[in-house]
């Protein structure tokens, strides 16, 4: 409403009431408030969407009770899929993003698959049996680094058909452009833990000891439950 005060003046004994107009409101709210005011909708709508996401990132990293340890090697920054192409054992094509949606854990060995890779194969396996009612937000990949091939009674051992294991060729040096190992050992003495939103988060330490590796797992997967869940499109099963 307008600023409106009456005031008066006298002329020949008469009194007359004139209004006096103070102030006007602007029309509308000039352009460029408008674009501030609409980034800030926007950056609260986007803060609200990922509290879930800190919010479980948060109490793993910093709330943590007293006494506990991680076993694996929290990666801070955490590092994302890279935009690399991978191959399937069948010569398909994908993009590693196109892996996002499930938690990973990830091993790397050469085709012919030595006795150390069998074994976190193996390992792979049994931790996400281990899991129980929660194993269907854990996938098992193997990232293939050359260009040798698979034994069939190793294809057998990660159960080609199963929808949880994948095999992907992917060169050594993209993968270590991603993925590094502790100081004075290789790619392929760990395993790798990768998070839904396709971001590297956790190394296991060489010579892994399965059931600390399987608390690291439980707790990770109980903080991120309000998020994440199991299941998403299928992506190059091995």
């Amino acid at each position: 409403m307008p600023n409106i005060a009456p005031t008066s003046s006298t002329q020949d004994g008469d009194e007359l009431l004139t209004m006096t107009v103070h102030a006007l409101p602007v029309p509308g709210m000039p352009e460029r408030q408008r674009r501030v005011a609409g980034r800030w909708k926007m950056l609260v709508v986007l803060l609200v969407c990922a509290a879930p996401v800190i919010a479980s990132y948060f109490t793993f990293y910093v709330v943590r009770p007293e006494g506990r340890r991680n076993y694996g090697e929290l990666m801070q920054p955490v590092r994302a899929l890279p935009d690399v192409v991978a191959l399937t054992l069948d010569g398909t094509a994908l993009k590693l993003p196109a892996l996002k949606g499930q938690w990973l854990l990830v091993s790397i060995a050469g085709g012919a698959c030595d006795a150390a890779c069998q074994k976190h194969v193996y390992l792979q396996r049994q931790m996400r049996e281990s899991l129980g009612r929660e194993k269907d937000r854990l996938d098992r990949v193997w990232f293939i680094s050359d260009d040798a091939p698979v034994p069939s009674a190793l294809l057998n051992q990660v159960d080609a058909k199963a929808v949880d294991a994948y095999a992907f060729r992917v060169p050594t040096a993209a993968l270590s452009q991603w993925l590094v190992p502790a100081a004075g050992r290789q790619l392929s003495d760990h395993l790798y833990l990768v998070d839904p939103m396709g971001n590297w988060m956790m190394r296991f330490p060489a010579d892994i000891d399965a059931a600390k590796a399987k608390r690291d797992l439980e707790r990770l997967l109980r903080a991120s439950g309000s998020w994440d869940r199991a299941g998403r499109e299928s992506a190059g099963k091995s």
